[in-house]
């Protein structure tokens, strides 16, 4: 073997996309990139760039050359691919460069060779940018030639990697200079500035002049990295790709991408971690609570001059001091409140209970009772409550109150009423404590409108009778389209939502008789006790007439004003109130159906542990956090108490519902409790977590702390850390088996399906619905908690979010062609051992061809088990990285938080949105218009537009079918398959002619305007 070496210099790559038309929305992310060399059989591959469009590498190849006399007929080949998986990736382009383009190392500089768009892709087709390299020819590299398998990747922890890939193999690289002796340093025109650091924090080091622009415009030399070290180039990959300054660090954006991912836990739980038996809060830490109950009182004495007595109760523990409500003139009163002093609060060895009298100046004593904590006794749930006793308060003038007192835990029935020691000076008591709430049943209304009779319009010759119908349920309302007859037909039908306990429905007609001015012809309400309900559309619902009522009668009536009406309540529907991709419930309206239908298949459980590293709102408002959780699943919802002015609360509450699909998902939400101190302030928004059942193993419990993760206009940011304890137990597994196989929604979503975007309207009103009712609760669950776990604004379009799902049907799509990169492989031999074995295989197939099926199928079921040891171990949870939310620019998210319909910013900038929109549509409406122009070619084949092509498509296809015919199926089979994966010498450069062919067909593009 010859000692000369082909060196390649892998310097970096600059990626259009993402710089040059960024300020069109093609967006400016990072990708994976990587080069793969392929030189004389030899293939390697440089370390990958994380999220960096223009990666520099910077590190060094030998190649073995077999034939320094064949060198001029080798050529070389970089493809630059993006890394979208484990073990798949996608081609983003790939230059050639011939034998003959190669030079010694004295004569060699970087050179930007403009990448090269596969042929293959099509929709999906590489991006334009440019690949670096130093390519020359020396008989001296820099490093000897090791022995290892040429196809490993080598990384290095210098900014330099040299690497020797000989035919065999190769050793790690001494840390020494180049011996070539040091060449004129070349002019850098322009450094490429990657968007992601490097894995490793950089070195700091001095900035260098940058050197003037060579005065050649054909060549582009880089700057010759030996003999002096290179320039450090590192710029976050936060760079605003529309504006040219990078995004400023106060915006919130951090350099090094921080880690989001959940993590396992090792709490002391009340069960033990691997408590198997289901009983109550083995979920959850214990946490030791003081209870005092306060129940009545009775003959107390008036210590007042006046003979009145306004009494209430002081319950005092160390420096902590409740106090009940008063009452006026009341020597018997009834108080029946609940106070828990936690254990971190017992500061005394002593309780003691005050009778107080309210007065003007100075409150008078009535009376008080100590207790000594030490005897007070222990009460273990599920015991009975603790029975209340009577105590003198005062032995001289007598009275007495009844209370009870004792040390319980969180599993206490007397907790979720009880008054906590950390909310003693709240105004608004109720907001803290934690509740259980379930969500109205909804049902869809469909009223069907036919027509009317006898209508009374006051006659009017400048205008013609113009009635409409005005449906309205609660705060939803329709209308049909106006008429012109005295007796209209409208024949329209309307789908509204309502929630138990019905409200009347409103029907009336009325006339437009101006613009702004409508006279009303009649109204009538239909009680719901009169409508009738259905399960299946097989039913049918019989038509009604009813009559209007006239409340401003203008003249005499001589026939009553009758409606038509088909009006019923569809219980086979589920009423949507939450996106179906993260739904909890699927069960119909009708509960008659719940248990025929759909029995239960489990249990969940959910033990809410509590929160660290609280961060305090963004408003400013507040400078501590008065947290609380929510969660939802199914119609149960369940609240915990807020734990006030902590940033590491604590719940320890444990909560369970039925399953009925393991399809479902149960999100959790953190808020900041703004109703502590009275006012109608909003609560703010912490965060939220989303598990999915599926995902869960039977019987295991997972103990996990979630990243509360928000998107806010200055970016992501990580409000906590949840801390949860899951539990999914199944029942029956053979139902859980059988479900999977049932239809996911109830039937009459498949036999009279909604349309999608009407569905999506019903969903608002069904959230505004559950609103309405959960926020007339004590205490209450307000509005912007029930839109926030719903996810009710999940369906606004947002750059981000177009941006996230493009890449995520691109890494779908990445299998398919990372298959169809395979393939060419095998059909250009470059691999000639596979090759040579997918040409047996594939004449095995075709001579039997009943083997086809089973041998796919056990290499799926073969890959599924290669794939076990993969698995996840933890739930899945918000990946920032799939959505698109660290690297997004501030003012794609100041256009995503933006008001809707209406924006608030300025004209220029909705203007310069609005154009920025239709450049993406510009290139949406191509991909379309190419799509449509592909299939008008299909079409033309047999459309006699082109004559010349229908008769030749005719010809040939009379021929074909003589041919196949007479020639076996099998051999055409076997001789097609040959001929596509025929060897690269018995290929032409060109298109096949069939290509060739397609391409001359007409398509429509050129009669479109």
């Amino acid at each position: 073997m010859s000692n000369l070496k082909l060196g390649v210099e892998v310097i970096s790559v600059r990626l259009k996309p993402r710089e040059e038309r960024a300020h069109q929305g093609d967006g400016y992310g990072g990708v994976n990139a990587f080069v793969e060399l392929r030189f004389d059989g030899q293939i390697v591959k440089t370390s990958t760039k994380i999220d960096d469009a223009s990666p520099v590498w910077n590190e060094k190849f030998f190649f073995n050359i077999s034939d320094t006399e064949d060198l001029s007929n080798l050529i070389l080949e970089a493809n630059v691919y993006n890394k979208t998986s484990s073990i798949t990736k996608s081609c983003l382009g790939k230059i050639r460069i011939f034998g003959t383009a190669f030079v010694p190392y004295s004569e060699a500089v970087g050179m930007h060779y403009p990448l090269e768009k596969e042929k293959r892709s099509v929709f999906f087709s590489a991006v334009r940018g440019e690949l670096a390299l130093k390519v020359y020819v020396t008989d001296t590299p820099s490093l000897k030639v090791p022995n290892i398998n040429p196809t490993k990747k080598v990384t290095s922890h210098t900014r330099h990697k040299f690497h020797n890939i000989p035919t065999t193999e190769i050793s790690k690289p001494r840390q020494q200079r180049d011996p070539e002796p040091p060449q004129p340093q070349q002019l850098q025109p322009q450094q490429p500035q990657p968007r992601s650091p490097q894995p490793r924090p950089p070195k700091p080091q001095s900035p260098r002049p940058q050197p003037p622009r060579p005065s050649s415009p054909q060549l582009e030399p880089l700057q010759t990295l030996l003999p002096q070290p290179p320039p450090v180039i590192g710029v976050s990959r936060f760079q605003a790709a529309r504006y040219d300054s990078p995004v400023p660090a106060a915006m919130g954006f951090d350099p090094t991408p921080p880690d989001f991912s959940i993590k396992e836990t090792n709490p002391i739980l009340g069960g033990g971690r691997q408590a198997r038996n289901i009983r109550a809060h083995d979920l959850v830490e214990p946490m030791e609570f003081l209870y005092v109950k306060i129940v009545k009182a009775r003959n107390l004495p008036t210590m007042d001059p006046t003979g009145s007595l306004d009494p209430y109760v002081e319950v005092k523990l160390g420096n902590f001091t409740a106090r009940t409500k008063h009452f006026e003139k009341n020597k018997n009163p009834i108080w029946n409140e609940v106070f828990a002093f936690s254990k971190s609060d017992q500061q005394s060895d002593h309780l003691e209970v005050i009778v107080m009298d309210k007065d003007v100046i100075k409150d008078d004593f009535v009376g008080s009772i100590q207790f000594d904590l030490r005897e007070i006794p222990t009460r273990v749930a599920p015991d009975s409550p603790l029975a209340p006793e009577w105590y003198v308060v005062n032995v001289e003038k007598g009275g007495e109150i009844m209370l009870a007192v004792w040390f319980g835990t969180q599993a206490d029935e007397a907790f979720s009423d009880a008054t906590y020691s950390d909310a003693l000076t709240a105004l608004n008591k109720s907001s803290v404590r934690s509740k259980i709430y379930h969500s109205p049943r909804l049902w869809y209304l469909r009223v069907n409108v036919i027509e009317a009779q006898d209508l009374v319009i006051v006659p009017d010759r400048t205008r013609a009778p113009n009635p409409y119908v005005k449906i309205k349920l609660g705060n939803q309302m329709v209308r049909t389209k106006p008429s012109q007859l005295l007796n209209p037909r409208w024949n329209e039908e309307f789908t509204l939502v309502a929630a138990e306990p019905f409200e009347d429905l409103e029907i009336s007609i009325e006339d437009r008789v101006a613009v702004n001015r409508e006279e009303t012809l009649g109204l009538v309400k239909i009680p719901f006790d009169i409508i009738e309900r259905r399960v299946s559309d097989n039913r049918i619902v019989p038509n009604r007439w009813f009559s209007l009522k006239f409340e401003n009668q203008r003249r005499a009536r001589v026939a009553t004003t009758r409606i038509l009406l088909n009006v019923c309540l569809e219980g086979g529907y589920h009423v949507l109130d939450e996106s179906t991709y993260y739904s909890s419930d699927f069960r119909p309206s009708m509960k008659e159906l719940w248990t025929r239908q759909q029995p239960s298949l489990g249990v969940l459980e959910l033990g809410i542990l509590g929160v660290e590293g609280l961060n305090v709102s963004h408003d400013g408002k507040k400078e501590t956090v008065d947290a609380y959780c929510v969660a939802k699943y199914g119609t149960k919802w369940v609240r915990t108490r807020t734990v006030t002015n902590c940033f590491n609360p604590r719940f320890n509450e444990q909560y369970t519902w039925e399953v009925y699909e393991p399809a479902t998902v149960i999100t959790i939400g953190v808020f900041d409790n703004n109703q502590i101190n009275g006012g109608n302030n909003k609560d703010g928004k912490i965060g939220k977590v989303r598990v999915r059942i599926s995902t869960l193993e039977s019987g295991r419990l997972y103990t996990n702390s979630y990243p509360l993760l928000i998107l806010r206009p200055s970016g992501v940011k990580n409000m906590g850390e949840l801390h949860l304890a899951i539990r999914f137990t199944c029942t029956s597994m053979f139902q859980m088996l059988v479900q999977y196989w049932k239809p996911l929604l109830p039937k009459m979503h498949y036999v009279r399906p909604l349309k999608v975007v009407h569905q999506e309207i019903l969903r608002q009103h069904a959230v505004s619905l559950v609103a309405a009712r959960l926020s007339r609760t004590e205490p209450p669950l307000r509005k912007e908690v029930i839109e926030y776990i719903t996810g009710l604004d999940s369906h606004f379009w947002s750059i981000r979010k177009s941006r996230a799902n493009f890449f995520r049907l691109k890494s779908v799509l990445s299998g398919l062609l990372g298959t169809g990169e395979w393939f060419q492989d095998i059909c250009t031999w470059k691999k000639p051992v596979a090759s040579a074995a997918v040409h047996i295989l594939y004449l095995a197939f075709v001579c039997l061809p009943e083997m086809i099926l089973p041998i796919t199928s056990l290499l799926l079921f073969m890959l599924g088990v290669w794939n076990y040891r993969l698995r996840p171990r933890q739930p899945p949870h918000m990946d920032t990285r799939l959505s698109f939310a660290d690297n997004v620019h501030p003012e794609e998210l100041n256009e995503e938080f933006d008001t809707f319909p209406y924006s608030s910013e300025d004209p220029a900038v909705v203007k310069m949105r609005y154009e920025r929109l239709r450049s993406i549509a510009s290139r949406a409406q191509t991909v379309v218009g190419d799509i449509a122009g592909q299939g008008e070619r299909v079409q033309a084949l047999l459309s006699w537009r082109d004559p010349r092509a229908t008769s030749i498509f005719m010809v040939l296809f009379l021929v074909s079918s003589v041919v196949l015919y007479v020639v076996p199926f099998k051999v055409f089979v076997l001789l097609g398959g040959l001929y596509i994966m025929r060897h690269p010498r018995f290929r032409r450069k060109t298109p096949p002619g069939l290509v060739n062919f397609f391409k001359r067909l007409p398509a429509k593009t050129d009669c479109m305007l």
